[in-house]
């Protein structure tokens, strides 16, 4: 009989070997990208874009799952908690760097519970209001607002959505606060700017773009250093007279905590592919953005720049005294 040992390191070796042929396989069925978004609003574009791409690459389908809700956390908190098989991945924005911060009882980590994959995408944001509001530049709309701060409504997708963030800045920036108007995501709060049931609202270009072009809403300025190629006659912030507020909406790319190395190889090359789409590249010309250099589509870029901005978003949000249960 051979002794209990050997079947050990038997049974051992055949684990390491399945889960090494599994790896190397991978993928061998579908891939969740959760989006903790509305389906429709700029996130969401952005995923389904590199989601397509992906799969080419992978031979599998992506999908996108919208898991909405408490400004992104929710959908966030499911990926967190996902098997760590590269078949669940999260694509978020910004606020995955402002929700430690913003929110006191976060059920995950955003710096320790995720592999990172990549960045994708810095996207400008807009400063925007209904098509018949009376100011007509940016001069113009500051007088207005401090004039009229009780009475001008100002929408968000909800707290820690790149929009209260752009909000907040801007509020910072003009010192006058307006009456906020939260919703459950970007799409609802577009619509109801379309309809006039709110007043101004501080969106990305990848949800702002076709609705400026068409007239069905008023722009004021691009919250970026440099003028976007798709809306080339928008003023800047700095042009327009506010050169202390700039923002930009990075996306990134992340598995769950303890997702193979391999994997997560395999994800970023499919990413880096995606970003060199010429698809893609000018899908994201036309909604006013661009793909990030290849130095920055790795999970070290991801990294780093993710701890960055959590240490960047800290001191301004404890400031304002923003939380959010």
């Amino acid at each position: 009989m051979k002794p209990k040992f050997l079947y050990s390191l038997a049974a051992i070796a055949l684990a390491a070997s399945t889960t090494a042929y599994a790896q190397s396989a991978y993928p061998t069925k579908t891939i969740t990208m959760i989006v903790p978004f509305s389906a429709g609003g700029p996130t969401d574009t952005v995923a389904r874009l590199i989601a397509q791409s992906m799969g080419k690459t992978l031979n599998q389908q992506v999908i996108v799952e919208n898991a909405v809700g408490a400004g992104g956390t929710i959908g966030a908190g499911r990926a967190a908690r996902a098997e760590p098989d590269g078949y669940t991945l999260l694509l978020h924005h910004i606020g995955q760097s402002t929700a430690p911060t913003l929110y006191r009882k976060l059920t995950f980590n955003p710096v320790t519970d995720f592999e990172p994959v990549g960045l994708v995408t810095d996207v400008p944001m807009t400063l925007v209001a209904r098509k018949d509001f009376p100011a007509k530049d940016m001069k113009e709309l500051i007088t207005y607002l401090k004039t009229h701060k009780d009475k001008v409504t100002y929408a968000n997708a909800g707290v820690g959505s790149a929009s209260h963030l752009c909000g907040m800045l801007f509020m910072s920036a003009i010192e006058t606060e307006l009456t906020t108007v939260p919703y459950k995501g970007t799409g609802p709060a577009m619509n109801d700017l379309l309809g006039g049931q709110v007043d101004t609202m501080c969106d990305q270009t990848t949800n702002t773009t076709s609705q400026i072009k068409s007239g069905k809403i008023k722009v004021y300025a691009v919250t970026t250093p440099n003028r976007v190629p798709s809306l080339s006659n928008v003023p800047t912030t700095s042009e327009a007279g506010l050169p202390n507020f700039q923002v930009a909406v990075w996306h990134g790319l992340y598995a769950p905590k303890g997702t193979p190395k391999p994997v997560i190889d395999k994800l970023a090359n499919a990413l880096q592919v995606a970003l060199k789409d010429q698809t893609v590249k000018q899908r994201f010309a036309e909604l006013g953005t661009e793909p990030v250099p290849a130095d920055r589509a790795t999970p070290e870029a991801l990294r780093s720049h993710l701890k960055a901005e959590v240490d960047k978003w800290a001191p301004i949000i404890k400031k304002a005294g923003v939380y959010a249960d």
